[in-house]
């Protein structure tokens, strides 16, 4: 048995062991999928990459199913978890759950994205997952997407790590030109980061600053050149172009108590200063952490926040 003197401890995400063994510290269990109705939603998991071994999870609702499909169909979301990019998956309760309230509330298709994780998988992989995923699906692979899914209302949402991929899955979606387009893009407590704090309400003192630069630069991106001002990271403060941005709108929600809250907010002032013609709209919840809405569902503010999320998918 290992000692801890040969294990890196990243609490509360992972131990790294010296022989090369990673062990999860959470976001292992798996919440199985059902197409008997749980909640009013059937779900199932799809495999988008045999040679990853990378699947989809699907969310739908029951009663969609039993609409006919002509003229009915409804909105296809596609979301990215969080976890760091270490922790978590599709088929974690935590995801599981959400999605379903997702779906349920706004009436749309959901497919929940598994990407490889760091550090086994450094960054850039799940970027490249991601955008994998996104060609599947719109390659209408599956039946419940040729059967259920409005290509003419996508959207791609996700929270900090996810949220951050959902960014530059917008990016890619317009340099490339992505047909049919994404209506639009919700980013819940994205994770940007940068060396320098920026600006002077940033004020996360130095133990904070160096644990996010060190989980990054040693166990997210160890390749990464420009440590925590990799552009992947530092989207707000580095040289990056926004503008190419490829969606219609953009919702971005922070919360004061988050130690990515004024990234969050200079991001939605860099689009707006931006040469993107789409709309960007910040919802702020200043007395909340970083992915309150997952951790305490049933508050108050967590269903405020469902409420805007669900409002941008069907008044669109």
């Amino acid at each position: 048995m290992e000692s801890d003197l040969t294990t890196e401890h990243h609490l509360p995400f992972i131990r790294i062991h010296k022989n090369g063994r990673v062990e999860r510290l959470s976001g292992n269990d798996i919440k199985p999928t059902s197409l008997n109705p749980q909640n009013d939603v059937v779900s199932k998991d799809v495999m988008y990459s045999s040679d990853h071994n990378l699947s989809v999870r699907m969310f739908l609702p029951n009663k969609s199913r039993k609409l006919d499909t002509a003229g009915n169909k409804i909105p296809l979301l596609i979301y990215f978890h969080g976890g760091a990019y270490i922790i978590q998956s599709p088929f974690s309760p935590v995801y599981h759950n959400y999605l379903t309230e997702v779906v349920i509330t706004a009436n749309c298709l959901a497919v929940s994205v598994q990407y490889r994780l760091a550090p086994e998988h450094p960054v850039q992989a799940a970027y490249d997952d991601s955008w994998s995923a996104i060609q599947w699906i719109f390659t209408h692979s599956d039946d419940w997407i040729n059967e259920y899914a409005d290509f003419s209302r996508v959207f791609i949402a996700g929270d900090s790590a996810g949220a951050n991929i959902s960014h530059h899955m917008g990016i890619r979606a317009g340099k490339e030109k992505l047909s049919p387009t994404i209506k639009g893009i919700v980013m819940v407590h994205p994770g940007f980061w940068g060396k320098e704090p920026i600006d002077e309400h940033d004020v996360q003192d130095g133990e904070v600053r160096n644990k996010i630069a060190y989980i990054w630069e040693n166990i997210v991106s160890p390749n990464s050149v420009d440590g925590v001002n990799d552009p992947w990271f530092n989207v707000v403060g580095s040289e990056s172009d926004v503008s190419e941005m490829g969606c219609e709108k953009v919702l971005v929600a922070v919360a004061g108590k988050d130690v990515f809250w004024r990234q969050g907010l200079a991001y939605t002032a860099k689009l707006e200063k931006s040469e993107w013609k789409g709309t960007v709209e910040v919802i702020e919840e200043e007395q909340e952490g970083h992915c309150f809405h997952l951790h305490n569902p049933s508050s108050q503010n967590a269903s405020k926040l469902m409420k805007k999320f669900v409002e941008f998918i069907i008044l669109s």
